[in-house]
Formats: structure tokens, C-alpha cells, sequence
């Protein structure tokens, strides 16, 4: 039985599209096998000792992550870490030969600094961090050599066993320490190795290094180890100051990964590294930000095991990180902080733009080559209506061309706004009818499946409705027919909006529109080969069609691979991207994934669409494909969003109010969501929960006591990723067996002058609380100085129309209490909110946390909040 829209006549289209997704296909099963790294044989633990090996690697990660477990501030793990990374360092350092110099040491930091995260301002304080440093040098280096920086953190985040962030880091960084000291390689200028051991706590690890050590004027250049997943592509995201660090690594990376596209959206990503203090903050050093960017599911949860970490990976990073570490010790451009000040530059400060192509090659070029080279598309396209007209013979005004094209452009332009409308568009409607969001989370291959044929469909309407839009030119007196004519006008018009799109990426001062440069250079070579297959055949004919894409499969591939990689880090990440209030934060992740989707197939289809779209526009092929979408959505909605393998990420947080150091107010449990599916959907699914919390089944936020932003001020600013968060009754007689006394914080001075001036002298004790994470001082009221951060006030914030306030978070386990003081303006009352977060949970807590089903994962902690007025 024939499907209702099927038509004899559309055949040659349904045979074309069938041509087309295989063509995909194989494309597809090309860049699965690139981004998986399966491209990467992985070497044993015999390996060659002259040779990076993955599995030695590994075994590192095991003991960080499986042995030794969390290494969070505060926990014994984070010590035991530092000891195990200097035991294998000091046993490198027994056998290395007689021409090699290895010093390894353990320092301590501590220091205080403004800094704005996440687009708040916020102050910093801490003490008794640990870092571990080795330098490995030639026997006769001197301190002062320009050096190069290699650095990851061994710190782990709350909750996380932290094997890919970043024990996988760590592990590459002492397997390549191994590897020197083995292959009996002497570097040419020193590599410090800098394992820090407190980035999680924003970066104060590297702070302490770049403020305290005595290497720190040495560094020359620096590579920055770090990982968003489990593995895939090593992504440099960020690169400079300058061009000369991308330089380097397109002249010596073995698989090089990198978009120059990546430093356009990195500040949009909430989230930081220790990039930005090597290379902005304190240091102003070329540097190179290489990040693991797949597996993000397990990114910062308990699910983050060695078991996890993607074959291959680990392998690759360390035989690119070998290579460039030869290639940086070598470059003249390698000077000290002192040779660069004196010279006024660290190079170019041009950005220069660079690409792999599916990890085989580095393309590369300077900022000042791309001026020129993505100005020849749009240069091109208003060149060609004087060139037809000239061939014509002046048949054809210039400026009748010229407005066809233009034309042209704005139809490609309709095409491609609707590929992207039309995705979205269809995931707002299965919302209306679905009681869950993100039913692609889980199973990924799903968002491709519900949102590209949709996207074709808003690629094709335009053709459909337009199909012989109004020529500019009277062709009664042309040799040329109408249907040329479109042909015609179609394919330049195309061809202007991708150099309209590389043009506005340029003046715009981005790196990412090499994209579309390849796409225009690649339809030019199809334009030219289509129309030398028409002299020989029909330009109806199957073999001319065949001859326009043949040319444009190499850019096609690319497409996919840069918009599938998108999608995938997408889609991973919407788990953690938090949470809009209702109503629409519920369609938010599905439309932003949708419209992802959509663009990534107007750059990967939309350049066959001028000669292909005579086939393919056909009413009977869009209603397949609708039919299609409609489909997979309705079946993709019976399907769950969550597994073990890509989690739902629940924040449970058992707050206690206090009062003194020894007096429990309250207790409450208190539950935030950081996706669109909110707490009824989780109580919803996981009953059990809702049982043990004393929740009925029909939990509506209306009658339910919500948890302010205020209560979550211990893990700020991470907080404002919460909507809306629950906060239920809990018991705190527990938690009085457990500790003599709680966090306080007193006064024992103060001065005055006047009614306009007093300063406050006041004292923090963290009580007997033993696994801190981190304290908290929100301070509200006439405050106008104080004694951290060199006694300068960062800018205030104001949280829901509040008064503003200063934020300082305060870090570093010691059994002294923090002394500071405080200014106040006038008169008026200072008020200090304190939040403490500490990692032991009370019995009845843990058993809690312990009813979540196992496609949840649950970032817990206890918080101490109390309120002081001065």
C-alpha cells in the first residue's frame, strides 16, 4: 500500500533524499569514529618508556578518583592526593640521569582577591591551600630561564570522585613528567609542572602560584590542562594573548583539536578556568586552554569514575601535550616576564583563526590573511553580475543581475531562519502535549532524529512558495531561459548570505567564520563543476546534480562534524544550564537544542538546496517529512529524559540555623533542580522520595514553602541557576552529636569616630565542624571598607530588589579562627549573614539521599547559616 502523499513523478526527489541521508549516514558514522576518538589506539602499560601511554595514565586516575576518592577542600582525600602526586614526582626525581635537574615541592598559598564569576562580583579569601610544583630542567638552568608552564588541579568538586575533572589531568601531567625523565629527553628551556590544588574553589590554586612562588616570573608560555567531561576531542577553547600560542600548537599538535570559533562562545559558557589568571588576571602569559569537552553528563557529579573516562583520549592529550611541550621549549618567543615587558608584547595581538579538519590537519591563518581572505566571498559576489554581464554581452544589465542575487539572498536567507524556526516551532507543540521536558537528554540521537527533517522542511518551504520568484530583467529578448535564470539567481543568492555571514563574523572581531568561508569557497568549485557537467547533459539531469555535490562532500563533512560536536556538548550540558521560572523555563532547554539543530543543518544542507531544492521541493517530500517528525516526536515522548548514564542533577542541602556557637534554631531540608524539569516531575517519578520527605504525590509549588535565594548563599553564585527550590521541615537533634559547637562569629574590637566612621574588628571560628568546604559572609548595610582583598571593595550585589551587599567567600581548613575587620560609613547597622557548607551529613540526611533512584544524582552538604548585627 502506497503512503497517501506518495506521487510517481516525485520519485526522482525520494530517490535523491534517499541518496542524500545515506550520504549523511556515512558522514555521520565518519565523525562518530572522530569525536569518540576511536581514531586513537591507546597504549598498555608495556609501552615503550619513551612513548606516552594511556593505560599508565589510567592508573593514576584509579588511585585520585577510586582509591583515594573526593578530593574536596576539607576532606583527607585532598592531602592524600598531594602526598601521592610528590611521592611519584620525588621517585622520578631519584632516577632521572645525571644531565637533568628535577625539583619538586610542596608550598602552601594564601592570599585574598576580587574577581567577577559567573557575572557577579565576588571577593575571595584563603589560606593553607596546597600546591605541588616540579620543575625539570637542564642541569644547568638557571631560575631566571623562560620557562614553560604546564598546569591542572587535583581538587575535586563537591560530591564528585573527580576522575575526568581533573584527575585525568593530573595523570596525564605525571605521566608526562615519567616520560621526560625516561626518554632521557633534556628540554631545552625548564617545564614547570604546577599540580594546584584548589581551581574548583574559582581558581585560587593558580592565584597563590601566580602571587607567591618564585617561578612565577619565569613562566614564558603555558599550557592549561582541563576537563568539562570524560573525554573526546582536547579542545583548545581559548588561546593568547596573541596568536603565537595557537601557532605553536598548529605546527606540532600529532591530532590537533581546535576551533578558533571555540574563544567566540567560551565567556557565554558559565564557567571558568585557570586560564584566565595565567593569561589575564596576574600574569598576562601566551597561553593555551585544553579542555576534555564530551561526557558531560558526569561533569561534576558522583558519576564522574575512572570507568568513564572515553578510550583514547587520554592518549591523545598526551601525545599532543609531548609534542607542543618540545615546541614551546624551543621557540624563540619563549621570554620571562621581564623580557616581555621590556619588548611591550607577548607577539601579535592579533587573533588568528584556526580549525581542525576532523582531527587530521590544523588549517591556520593570521588574523590579518583572514582580513583579506573572508572579504573575497562577498568581493566575489558583487563582481559577478559585471562578469555575466559582460559575457552576455550587455544583454543583461548588471544591475538587474545584481538585484536577482540579491534576491537570491533574501529567499537562502527565508530558507534558513525557517530551518531553524521550524525545529523549535515543533518542540513547543510536543511540549503542549508531553509532561516532560528534554526527552532527548538520555538518548542524544534523538534531537537529530525530531529536528532535522523539520529544519529541511523550513529549508525547502521557501523554494516551494517562491519557486519562480519575479526577475529583475526582461527575458524576452535573452538567449538564456527563465529556468537558468533562477538557477542562476538561487546559487549566487546562496552563495552572498554565506559571505554576508563570513563578512559580519569578521567586523565583528569573532574567529568563527571560517565556517561559513569554507562553505562559499566549496559552492564556487560545485557552481563551476555543475556547469561543465551541463554542457554534456541535461541540466535536468541526475548526473548534474551529482556533479554539484560530489565537490561540496569534503565541507559537507566538515559541517556535520562541527555542528554534531555542538550538539552533542549541547545536549550534555543542558542537564547543569539551570533552571527559568515557569512557565517558559519549561520549553527553554528544548528550544535552545532545537534552534542549535536547526542552524547546524542550515550550514551542513543549506548549500544544496539552490540546485537540489528542484527535486527535493516537492509538497509530497515535505509532508513526509512532517509526517516523519511528527513520528519520532510522538514516540520520543514516551521516552524517559533520564538514565544512570545521563543523570538528573539535584542539589539537597540540610541547612541548620544557629545562633552563637552552640544553639540550633531550625532545620530544613532544602531540594533545587539546575534543569527545566522541576521538583515535581523528580517527585513525580522517584515516589520514594516524595514518601520519605512527607510529600503527597499531587506536590504543587502553590502551597509549598519555597527556599530563597538567601538560604543557598554557601554555594553562590551558583545558586542564581535555581528557579525555584523546596524547603521542607527536618529534624536537628542529630546534628548536636556530631558537634560541640557550631560556626560563629564575634566581635572583640572596635573604634569610632564620630557618627560617620567605625570599624569593626571581628572573629570567625568554624567551631567543630571538620570537613568545611567553604564559608560565606554576606554583608549588607553602610559597609565602605574592610580587610580583605587588599581592603578594596568589590562591586555590590543586589539579589531581588534587595539592599546591596558584598559577598566573600573564605576557604582553607585551619584550626586558628579568621580575624578581619569592617568599616561601616555611619551609624546604621551592619548586618553579616554567614553560610558554612560542610560535607558530613547527619545520619537522617544520608539516609535521604540514600532513597534517590540511581538515574538522579545528588550534590549534598550540610549548611550552618546564622546572622550577626554590628
Amino acid at each position: 500500500m502506497a503512503l497517501s502523499f506518495w506521487s510517481s513523478r516525485d520519485a526522482p526527489g525520494f530517490k535523491l533524499l534517499l541518496s542524500l541521508a545515506v550520504m549523511y549516514g556515512l558522514m555521520s558514522i565518519l565523525v562518530y569514529h572522530r569525536v569518540q576518538m576511536k581514531f586513537v589506539d591507546p597504549l598498555g602499560v608495556d609501552a615503550p618508556p619513551d612513548r606516552f601511554s594511556e593505560a599508565r595514565a589510567v592508573e593514576h586516575v584509579r588511585v585520585l578518583a577510586q582509591d583515594i576518592g573526593g578530593r574536596q577542600e576539607g576532606t583527607p582525600g585532598l592531602q592524600e592526593a598531594a602526598r601521592y602526586i610528590k611521592s611519584q614526582l620525588e621517585m622520578f626525581k631519584n632516577r632521572a640521569g645525571p644531565k637533568l635537574k628535577v625539583e619538586v615541592e610542596e608550598s602552601t598559598v594564601a592570599g585574598s582577591f576580587n574577581m567577577m564569576f559567573l557575572g557577579h562580583s565576588i571577593s575571595l579569601g584563603y589560606r593553607n591551600h596546597t600546591n605541588v610544583v616540579a620543575r625539570i630542567s637542564s642541569l644547568y638552568s638557571q631560575d631566571t630561564d623562560p620557562s614553560l608552564l604546564v598546569n591542572g588541579h587535583f581538587d575535586s568538586p563537591l560530591g564528585s570522585p573527580g576522575a575526568g575533572d581533573c584527575g585525568s589531568c593530573v595523570a596525564s601531567m605525571l605521566e608526562l613528567a615519567r616520560l621526560i625523565v625516561d626518554a632521557d629527553w633534556i628540554p631545552p628551556r625548564p617545564i614547570i609542572f604546577l599540580f594546584n590544588g584548589a581551581e574548583e574553589l574559582f581558581m585560587l590554586g593558580s592565584h597563590g602560584f601566580m602571587t607567591t612562588h618564585r617561578w612565577r616570573d619565569s613562566i614564558g608560555a603555558f599550557i592549561n590542562v582541563e576537563a568539562s567531561g570524560t573525554g573526546g576531542p582536547d579542545l583548545v577553547c581559548q588561546s593568547g594573548p596573541g596568536s603565537w600560542p595557537s601557532l605553536v600548537y598548529a605546527e606540532s599538535a600529532i591530532y590537533p583539536m581546535a576551533h578558533s570559533a571555540a574563544q567566540d562562545v567560551f565567556p557565554v559558557i558559565p564557567g571558568d578556568t585557570d586560564y584566565r589568571i595565567f593569561s589575564q588576571d596576574y600574569g598576562n602569559i601566551p597561553g593555551l586552554d585544553i579542555i576534555f569537552l564530551l561526557g558531560g553528563y558526569f561533569y561534576h557529579t558522583s558519576y564522574d569514575t575512572v570507568d568513564r573516562l572515553l578510550p583514547g583520549s587520554v592518549q591523545a592529550r598526551g601525545d599532543n601535550l609531548f609534542s607542543l611541550m618540545k615546541a614551546f621549549t624551543t621557540s624563540s618567543m619563549l621570554r620571562n616576564a621581564h623580557e616581555r615587558e621590556r619588548i611591550g608584547s607577548t607577539g601579535s595581538d592579533e587573533r588568528a583563526v584556526f580549525f581542525d579538519y576532523l582531527s587530521w590537519i590544523l588549517i591556520y591563518y593570521p588574523r590579518r590573511v583572514a582580513v583579506v581572505l573572508h572579504c573575497v566571498p562577498i568581493g566575489i559576489f558583487f563582481v559577478m553580475p559585471f562578469l555575466l554581464h559582460l559575457l552576455n554581452f550587455g544583454s543583461r544589465s548588471w544591475f538587474a543581475i545584481l538585484c536577482d542575487f540579491v534576491k537570491g539572498t533574501m529567499l537562502h536567507s527565508a530558507g534558513i531562519i525557517l530551518g531553524v524556526l521550524f525545529p523549535v516551532v515543533f518542540s513547543i507543540l510536543r511540549l503542549l502535549f508531553s509532561s516532560f521536558a528534554m526527552n532527548w537528554f538520555a538518548t542524544p540521537y534523538l534531537a537529530f532524529i525530531m529536528f532535522i527533517p523539520s529544519s529541511v522542511v523550513g529549508l525547502l518551504v521557501p523554494r516551494i512558495v517562491w519557486n519562480n520568484f519575479p526577475l529583475s530583467q526582461e527575458i524576452s529578448n535573452l538567449k538564456l531561459s527563465k529556468e537558468v535564470l533562477f538557477d542562476e539567481a538561487r546559487f549566487w543568492g546562496a552563495f552572498g548570505f554565506y559571505s554576508l555571514v563570513t563578512l559580519a563574523y569578521l567586523l565583528a572581531g569573532l574567529s568563527g567564520g571560517f565556517v561559513t568561508f569554507m562553505l562559499s569557497t566549496a559552492m564556487l568549485l560545485s557552481w563551476i563543476s555543475f556547469s561543465l557537467a551541463i554542457r554534456s547533459s541535461s541540466r535536468h539531469s541526475p548526473w548534474s546534480t551529482v556533479a554539484f555535490v560530489i565537490p561540496l562532500i569534503p565541507c559537507l563533512t566538515y559541517s556535520v562534524y562541527f555542528g554534531g560536536f555542538l550538539i552533542q556538548f549541547l545536549i550534555e550540558k543542558m542537564g547543569m544550564m539551570g533552571s527559568v521560572p515557569p512557565p517558559y523555563g519549561f520549553f527553554v532547554p528544548d528550544i535552545v537544542v532545537a534552534a542549535v539543530t536547526g542552524l547546524a543543518t542550515g550550514w551542513s544542507v543549506g548549500p544544496l538546496i539552490p540546485i537540489c531544492g528542484r527535486w527535493l521541493a516537492k509538497s509530497s517530500i515535505l509532508q513526509f517529512l512532517v509526517h516523519l517528525t511528527v513520528l519520532t516526536m510522538a514516540v520520543s515522548s514516551q521516552l524517559f529524559p533520564y538514565s544512570r548514564d545521563a543523570p538528573k542533577r539535584v542539589v539537597f542541602q540540610h541547612t541548620f540555623l544557629t545562633a552563637g556557637g552552640n544553639q540550633v534554631l531550625n532545620s530544613s531540608y532544602d531540594l533545587g533542580i539546575v534543569d527545566s524539569n522541576p521538583l515535581p516531575f523528580l517527585f513525580k517519578y522517584a515516589p520514594e522520595v516524595a514518601k520519605e520527605m512527607h510529600i503527597s504525590p499531587d506536590f504543587s509549588f502553590d502551597a509549598a514553602n519555597l527556599s530563597y535565594r538567601e538560604n543557598w548563599m554557601g554555594i553562590f553564585p551558583v545558586s542564581f541557576l535555581f528557579s525555584r527550590s523546596l524547603k521542607v521541615p527536618a529534624q536537628s537533634e542529630d546534628i548536636l552529636k556530631h558537634h560541640q559547637a557550631f560556626p560563629h562569629l564575634s566581635a572583640y574590637k572596635s573604634q569610632s569616630s564620630g557618627d560617620s566612621f567605625r570599624r569593626i574588628y571581628l572573629e570567625f571560628s568554624l567551631g567543630s565542624l571538620n570537613e568545611v568546604w567553604v564559608a560565606v559572609l554576606n554583608i549588607t548595610g553602610p559597609l565602605s571598607g574592610w580587610s580583605f582583598a587588599d581592603e578594596a571593595l568589590p562591586a555590590p550585589e543586589a539579589a531581588g530588589g534587595g539592599p546591596p551587599s558584598y559577598i566573600c567567600r573564605l576557604s582553607g581548613y585551619s584550626n586558628e579562627n579568621w580575624t578581619f575587620w569592617l568599616e561601616a560609613s555611619s551609624s546604621k547597622d551592619l548586618r553579616v549573614d554567614v553560610n558554612v557548607v560542610d560535607q558530613h551529613l547527619v545520619d537522617a540526611a544520608a539516609k535521604l539521599k540514600s532513597v534517590f533512584p540511581d538515574w538522579v544524582d545528588v550534590i549534598a552538604y550540610s549548611n550552618f547559616m546564622s546572622t550577626y548585627t554590628f
